[in-house]
């Protein structure tokens, strides 16, 4: 858990930046997005990479992402511009739109891959969509609870009383918040729970709430900026979810497991990358979203979005490895809150087939 391209010049890229998602995208909770980022419509753009040597042949595939074009996704940007991709014998495009949307197409296999958080993968399961997630791309839930440094929000307790700004309910960000209330055993109705769409900044700003849910690399990210320092209550830090990662279907695996192989061992390259050279994956990611460093002020913004999303791919584990016992809390919180109705098996969501040595 992931900058608006239509910029009136500037300004809108800024603004855009900060109104989250899918991971990523909209509806019911059972059709909820991966980020709570409010994504453009579907719109497909070829990625042109730096030249590299020519593969023997050549596969195109397209990589949809529940987002609008963002920094954010540096590690596919950087396997592109590095031609990681096309040493496997891949040209990727990335594909843009609402992840509610995306992992359908993908559960149709009339898409095999996308980028996507680990709820929409069981929230599609429970619905009967084939759906499996291949790689694990974010180590680290990236939903907060955030408020401005000295409310004395700084624990899910002290919410008690007060009111708390959501983007609505749907997403991850109400994924996270009922994760919140499930590990803590926070009493829902002792919070005043407003819906506030995708303004938690201007709404935590003007005190219309006391505290917010958003991602960490968006309001916090904002705030500072404005030099005000917050506090931010971390979900992951009382419920370890799975986050952001590769999300691909149950034919695809079974069929083409060459593909799923190449695109994840190229992609975990682009990672390496990025966690290694981060000056280097932020320029070449500028390649790939330009309005993104259109200006000074574009370019600050979008370094710090950057630097804060670096600290939820950071791991000491094998990257792209997935945890078991979190897809297993994951599916028991889902189920015992209400956000599916049928239970899913938590060894159906996953595979690490593709990310071990072969």
């Amino acid at each position: 858990m992931m900058m608006k391209r239509a910029k009136a010049a500037n300004l809108l890229t800024v603004i855009a930046l900060f109104t989250l998602l899918t991971a990523c995208v909209p509806a019911t909770p059972q059709a909820a997005p991966v980020a709570t980022a409010p994504a453009t419509p579907i719109t497909t753009t070829a990625a042109p990479a730096t030249p590299s040597a020519p593969a023997a042949a050549s596969q195109t595939i397209e990589l949809a992402m529940g987002y609008i074009p963002s920094v954010q996704f540096a590690p596919f940007y950087v396997s592109v511009e590095k031609g990681f991709y096309r040493e496997e014998g891949l040209e990727v495009k990335f594909r843009y739109g609402f992840e509610s949307d995306l992992i359908k197409l993908v559960g149709a296999n009339e898409l095999q891959f996308m980028i996507g958080s680990g709820e929409e993968v069981i929230l599609g399961r429970a619905q009967g969509l084939p759906v499996v997630y291949a790689m694990s791309w974010y180590r680290k839930f990236p939903v907060v609870v955030f408020a401005p440094k000295g409310s004395g929000l700084d624990t899910p307790a002290k919410l008690v009383g007060r009111k708390v700004g959501i983007p609505g309910l749907y997403g991850a960000s109400y994924v996270g918040w009922k994760a919140l209330v499930y590990a803590t055993k926070l009493d829902e109705s002792q919070v005043r729970l407003e819906s506030i769409g995708f303004a938690q900044v201007a709404a935590v700003q003007s005190k219309q709430v006391d505290a917010a849910l958003d991602y960490s690399v968006n309001g916090p990210v904002q705030i500072r900026l404005a030099g005000q320092e917050v506090d931010e209550i971390f979900i992951s830090d009382f419920v370890d979810l799975p986050s952001n990662g590769i999300i691909t279907n149950d034919k695809t695996v079974a069929e083409q497991p060459e593909l799923v192989h190449k695109f994840v061992r190229a992609t975990l390259r682009g990672l390496e990358y990025a966690l290694a050279n981060p000056d280097g994956a932020f320029a070449l990611s500028l390649k790939q979203v330009p309005e993104a460093g259109a200006d000074e002020t574009a370019r600050k913004t979008n370094r710090a979005i950057f630097d804060e999303v670096l600290k939820l791919w950071q791991t000491n584990d094998a990257l792209g490895v997935s945890d078991p016992a979190r897809w297993e809390t994951a599916a028991r919180f889902m189920r015992a809150m209400g956000l599916i109705t049928a239970e899913v098996k938590p060894e159906t969501l996953y595979t690490n087939q593709f990310v071990k040595p072969q």
